[in-house]
This record gives C-alpha cells, structure tokens and sequence, in this order.
C-alpha cells in the first residue's frame, strides 16, 4: 500500500511540475497569442511575469526535500492559481478553454494528498 501510494504520488508530481513549468515558461516568455488570452480573461498583461515567476518557484519548492511548510504554501498557491484560472475561463464564457487548468487542480490535489510523511507537515501529537 505504501509502495502503492509513493508510485501515486510521483507520478502526480511529475506531471504536475511539468505542467505548471511549461506553462510558466509560456507565460514569462510573453508570448503575442498568451497576452491576447491574458487581456480576454481581463487581466492585465504583467500578471504572466508574476504567475510564471511564481509557478518555477512552487515548482522547486514541491520537488525540492525539505522545507515541508513551503511545499504545502506551493501547494496552495497551485490551488488557487488553476482555480482561479476556471472561475475566469467560465465567467468569461471560455468553458472550452478549463481543460488545461482543471488537469492541474486535480493534479496539484493527488499530489498533495498522496505526499509521502517525510514531505508533510508534522501533526502535534494531542492528549
């Protein structure tokens, strides 16, 4: 089951790395059809340096040992980051376009849930 769960969270974290690496290199190269989609969803154009600047960060800090309390503010920052992204596609009316972001939350959720004790926050022990 261990075994199981370490296979799980790997590959999971793997996907989810890459992912969020490609995209973030997209965003800070500035790419001519990216700012476009940017300023579709109302946003302005030098959120793609800050979000990809961000996703490298969070990446590192998920595959990196150690440093357990940044690894679950990575995690959040995932969270809330490709769900932000949804909430934008369908408000925008971009429905088509939530695939993407909707893989990388279910990824980021696998990942965080399947992490092995070592990359965890250690729980206080109650009495």
């Amino acid at each position: 089951m261990k075994n199981r769960n370490n296979i799980i969270y790997w590959i999971a974290t793997v996907w989810l790395s890459l992912g969020m690496l490609s995209t973030a290199i997209v965003q800070l190269l500035r790419l001519e059809k990216e700012n476009e989609f940017m300023l579709q969803l109302g946003y302005p154009v030098y959120f793609l340096t800050i979000i990809g600047a961000w996703k490298v960060l969070g990446v590192i800090a998920v595959l990196v040992p150690k440093f357990v309390l940044l690894k679950e503010w990575a995690y959040a920052g995932f969270f809330f980051l490709t769900t932000g992204a949804i909430i934008s596609h369908i408000v925008q009316g971009e429905v088509k376009n939530i695939f993407g972001p909707l893989l990388l939350v279910v990824l980021t959720i696998v990942s965080w849930y399947f992490r092995p004790p070592a990359r965890r926050v250690p729980q206080p022990v109650l009495q």
